[in-house]
């Protein structure tokens, strides 16, 4: 039990802490002898189990607790073994990895369903996909391996195929080729686009379509291949259909009617969503995730993605195929070596090369740099920081602001990001009100944190951003004392709600319009085409969006960002967290943090601790071949 005051603990202490009790309670009732020191062990280890899962990690480290500690655990008859792991509420396994039993059947399914995915399809490519894939992937014969064209004919050849790459990789442009040189095979595919927010489900859409546009122009991508292209992408939630009470329509019983689903911004696949996902891809379909291993992991628990992708390792039989398919000589296709070995041989690819920044080379070259980690030794500064301290670049400013509250100067820095959105805000929106100016005016800049609290965090940024917005505008309290309303607050929805067709992750803004004038959240329209004008007493649960964590910001890309640190490090300020912050930018930087904060960012890595490997090598072995 907690030794803390019960009013200062957070809700999953507070959970871990009923959990417990409730297991030394089971124990008791269970056993017509109860041993008071298992029982202490028992509420120990739940505690430890409820709270780490709260903390975004898989499983509990029971490494340090001793032989004896372990063994008496096991002998309680409330912990399983991975291999009788049925009804009982913990589960041990041999890395000393503690489990709740829902975590352990999670990563069990997960693992059993990509081992499953893992391997060659049965139809080998015909001569007219593989003559589509050469004159896609033209590389002009240079003799060097073009990993986009080595990853399309990974996808040829495989059911799972996982690419992991930074913005401007090429990822988009590479699923586009796939797909065409896959339909030219199959022109019935039933082809599904989807990710993990609306936000990023949206972008997947507008990146698709111009990479169609401009292949089409380009006379690349044939009129009947480009015509059987999808043309949305949902989220995962819609995609599975949510049930009101709770799951999904679509399970291994019921399995989705696609022959094909690629996965956008899946490092923000938690282990429950992923898990579903593949328990509901059908027998024979293939799967295609698009990622980026060294992204922030999703704020539930697992970092699925960062696992998975963390091998990308080709084995001799799969080289000589990609080979003869791509037209590349076996001595240029050399896989990198693997952060860590996985089972899952053939079926990731890295995208390194950049193709977005080389007008604003600083970004990728700051995001390499941070991905660089410490300097040779302790004492040196991370090669990230030497960078910053030159000023390399115009586009990257770094403001080592150490105050708690940010400077006069800086918080009018911020205000200025704002500008152009502010001056284009109408009285009223009418029939001429351009809509589309309005959104694209506030999407040219956003301020990122790492944190909600602090004068530095999002709560208390956007507080100072509104103020200033109302006393630029000319605006009261018109809705009531106190309230948050006003013409042109925006607003991210935190929720999925079906009913008003909000997803978690939407951009709305509020505006005066209508018959009556009343204030209204305006949001894009399903499918991009329109807005739609929804009542305040409609709304999900929200909230102001002038400032959001980086967290929140995954999926989304913004042409200028500020990304403020605080003033002392926290628990969630590592490398990835500054990595995703600095690459929402696609031209601009304003980075915002005491230098010591930057150090120790750079060196500290995001730990989930997860037993998903263990389970990949355990299905592997026991799968039938």
């Amino acid at each position: 039990m907690s030794e803390k005051n019960p009013q200062s603990l957070s809700p999953g202490q507070r959970l871990a802490d009923r959990f417990a009790v409730h297991l030394a309670r089971w124990y008791q009732e269970t056993h017509p002898e109860p041993s008071e020191a298992t029982g202490r062990l028992l509420m120990r280890a739940a505690r430890e189990a409820s709270l780490a899962t709260a903390e975004g990690h898989v499983c509990a480290d029971l490494s340090e607790w001793t032989e004896d500690e372990r063994a008496g655990l096991q002998a309680s008859g409330l912990v399983a073994c991975p291999e009788e792991a049925g009804v009982l509420p913990l589960v041990l396994d041999g890395g000393a990895r503690l489990y709740l039993q829902r975590y352990f059947q999670l990563e069990r399914t997960l693992a059993d369903a990509l081992i499953g995915l893992a391997k060659p399809v049965e139809a080998m490519p015909s001569p007219l996909a593989e003559k589509r894939l050469n004159e896609l992937f033209d590389d002009g014969g240079n003799g060097e391996a073009d990993w986009q064209k080595l990853a399309a004919g990974m996808a040829l050849l495989s059911r799972l195929t996982i690419i992991s790459g930074g913005p401007g990789t090429g990822k988009t442009t590479t699923v586009i080729k796939l797909l065409a040189c896959l339909l030219t095979d199959q022109p019935d595919c039933r082809i599904a686009l989807a990710a993990p927010t609306g936000k990023a489900a949206a972008r997947m859409v507008e990146a698709l379509h111009g990479q169609v546009a401009r292949l089409s122009a380009d006379g690349m991508l044939p009129p009947e291949l480009a015509e059987k292209l999808p043309r949305e992408a949902r989220t995962l939630h819609r995609l599975l259909g949510v049930r009101p009470e709770g799951g999904f329509r679509h399970d291994r019983d019921h399995p989705l009617a696609i022959d094909l689903l690629v996965v956008d911004e899946a490092s923000m696949l938690d282990l429950a969503l992923a898990s579903r996902l593949l328990e509901a891809l059908p027998d024979g379909a293939r799967l295609i995730l698009l990622g980026d291993k060294n992204q922030l992991a999703a704020v539930e628990a697992g970092a699925v993605f960062a696992e998975i992708a963390a091998d990308a390792g080709l084995t001799p039989e799969r080289v000589q195929a990609l080979a003869r398919l791509t037209q590349t000589s076996r001595e240029a296709i050399v896989s990198p070596p693997a952060i860590q070995s996985t089972p899952l041989s053939d079926a990731v690819v890295w995208f390194t090369r950049n193709y977005r920044f080389h007008e604003a080379p600083g970004i990728g070259e700051l995001a390499s740099m941070i991905n660089q980690r410490m300097g040779e030794t302790p004492s040196q500064d991370p090669p990230a920081l030497v960078w910053l301290k030159s000023g390399a670049t115009p586009n990257i400013t770094w403001v080592p602001d150490e105050g708690e509250h940010l400077s006069a100067s800086l918080q009018n820095s911020l205000l200025a990001g704002y500008a152009d959105y502010i001056a284009s805000l109408p009285a009223r929106v009418t029939e001429s009100t351009d809509l589309a100016a309005i959104f694209a005016a506030f999407n040219q800049f956003r301020v990122l944190c790492a944190i909600h609290d602090t004068a530095r965090g999002m709560d208390a940024l956007n507080r100072s951003i509104a103020e200033s917005v109302r006393r630029h505008t000319g605006q009261g309290f018109e809705i009531g004392p106190g309230s948050d309303w006003y013409s042109g607050r925006p607003i991210m929805v935190l929720s999925n709600d079906y009913t008003s067709r909000l997803f978690n992750g939407d951009i709305g803004i509020a505006l005066y319009g209508g018959e009556e004038g009343a204030l209204q959240v305006y949001f894009p329209a399903e499918g991009g085409d329109g807005y739609r004008a929804v009542p305040l007493v409609r709304l999900p649960e929200h909230d102001t969006a002038f400032a959001m964590t980086v967290h929140k910001s995954q999926g989304s890309e913004f042409p200028r960002i500020a990304l403020v640190l605080p003033a002392v490090s926290t628990r969630v300020v590592t490398r990835e967290l500054l990595y995703t912050g600095v690459t929402r930018a696609r031209s601009e930087v304003l980075l915002v943090s005491p230098e010591s904060v930057l150090k120790v960012a750079i060196s500290k890595r995001t730990s989930r601790r997860s037993g998903l490997l263990a389970r990949l090598q355990e299905s592997r072995l026991t799968r039938p071949v």
